[in-house]
Formats: structure tokens, C-alpha cells, sequence
């Protein structure tokens, strides 16, 4: 199992307190051979993006939600993957070109919440 995010508990807490049921923290099923485990069990990867490279960020962020979502496909259909990313990250990398168009061909849903206040700022499809 891999590190939590420096923002999991906050992230957490902002989904509790906006009414969700967290079933599994984490998620964890295996697939073909291969283990995943999904942050929350609500279907939710957080991310923190508080690495030197936000699109290096992004293209693990990004790679994890599709293997993710291919796995709940098979294991888990009634389950809705989203990715959890902060509002200041959302208001000043998600808005480039060249990350909304990465949004829309891969279909991210999107949670973006605010770490500090523990809460959700928006949910995007």
C-alpha cells in the first residue's frame, strides 16, 4: 500500500462533513495479479500536489485514475472514481489548456477541495 497524501485526513473529514459515508480507507482490491488501493472507499484518489513538478504530479495523478477506474470497472461497477485535488492547484494549473483538454478526453471527475478548511469546494464531471 502506498503513502497517504499529506491532505487525506482533510479530505476525509471535508466528505464526512458534506454528508458522505466513508465505507473502506482505502479501497483496496486486486485485479489480474495486481493490487490497487483507492484512497477512500467512496472511490476518491487525493491528491496534494505539493511536489516541485505539478505536471509530473499530474501524469501520476492521471495514470492512477485510469488504472483505477479500469479495476472498478470489473471489480466494482456501481462505483464512481473521482480525484481529489486542491482548490489553489485547481485555480491556477487545472485551468491550462492543456490540462482541460486532458480532462475532457479522459473524462476526470473531479473533487476539489480547500485542505485547510476541510472542505469540498466543488464536485466536477
Amino acid at each position: 500500500m502506498s503513502a497517504r497524501d499529506i491532505f487525506h485526513q482533510a479530505v476525509k473529514n471535508a466528505l464526512i462533513k458534506d454528508g458522505w459515508t466513508i465505507t473502506h480507507d482505502p479501497l483496496s482490491f486486486s485485479i489480474g495479479g495486481v493490487e490497487m488501493f483507492v484512497d477512500l472507499g467512496i472511490a476518491v484518489e487525493i491528491k496534494s500536489f505539493a511536489g516541485p513538478s505539478n505536471i509530473s504530479e499530474f501524469h501520476t495523478a492521471l495514470g492512477q485514475f485510469l488504472d483505477y477506474e479500469q479495476a472498478l470497472e470489473e471489480q466494482e461497477p456501481d462505483r464512481v472514481l473521482y480525484l481529489a485535488v486542491p482548490v489553489d492547484v485547481y485555480d491556477t494549473f487545472f485551468i491550462l489548456q492543456f490540462i482541460q483538454t486532458a480532462i475532457r478526453r479522459h473524462q476526470l471527475r473531479l473533487v476539489i477541495y480547500e485542505p485547510e478548511q476541510e472542505v469540498i469546494v466543488r464536485w466536477q464531471s
